[in-house]
């Protein structure tokens, strides 16, 4: 009996280093076929995805760039401001070169500096006249009216893109806005005037 025992004994640990050996025989096929599939998709080509995630030097991970944007042209835009009434309005920079296609932002500040409580829009125009069809803004405060109190101070934003199809003899644009109190007297447009290529073209906000 005991030798049947140790007979079972020895047969129980001779299958169990049997599965050891089989597992580590596993483990070592899987992770060598690691290299070997890399290797594969090197010469077939068939893993696009693959080869585009791996590490390659020289290769930046950023995003996809925008085709629409066109970076052989640079266009100057230059921001100004006009008030009717009492009001501190002007831009957070006085211009930015940009490139067609780009979608940029410019932020602009407000304070009512009158001892009462107002509401105030602004009008758009543009020099020159022919980049008013081309310049979309995406976001801006010409968009609506605002009541400020007294004293008080808002920063609001304007996101533009200018279309890749403006003319090529565009290189600068004038953005100007004039800010007014509604419920007066709504200001006529910016009488026009030689600036860069063409005049100052107005645009009622929408």
């Amino acid at each position: 009996m005991p030798n049947k025992i140790m007979s079972k004994g020895t047969q129980n640990s001779t299958m169990v280093k049997k599965l050891a050996v089989i597992a580590l025989g596993m483990f070592a096929f899987g992770y060598g076929l690691v290299p070997l599939y890399k290797a594969i998709c090197d010469v077939t080509g068939i893993n696009i995805l693959a080869l585009t995630e791996r590490d390659v030097p020289g290769v930046s991970k950023a995003l996809p760039k925008n085709t629409q944007v066109d970076e052989s042209r640079t266009i100057t835009v230059v921001f100004d401001t006009n008030t009717r009434g009492l009001w501190d309005f002007k831009p957070a920079v006085t211009s930015m070169q940009v490139h067609p296609g780009q979608m940029a932002q410019v932020m602009y500040q407000f304070e009512n500096i009158q001892p009462r409580t107002m509401a105030a829009q602004a009008i758009p125009s543009y020099a020159p006249r022919v980049s008013a069809s081309y310049f979309h803004k995406l976001e801006c405060f010409c968009f609506s009216q605002y009541t400020l109190a007294p004293a008080e101070k808002k920063e609001w934003p304007v996101v533009f893109v200018i279309d890749p199809k403006i003319p090529k003899d565009v290189t600068n644009i004038t953005l100007s806005y004039t800010f007014f109190e509604v419920g007066g007297k709504t200001p006529a447009a910016p009488k026009t005037a030689a600036i860069g290529h063409g005049v100052l073209a107005s645009e009622k906000a929408s």
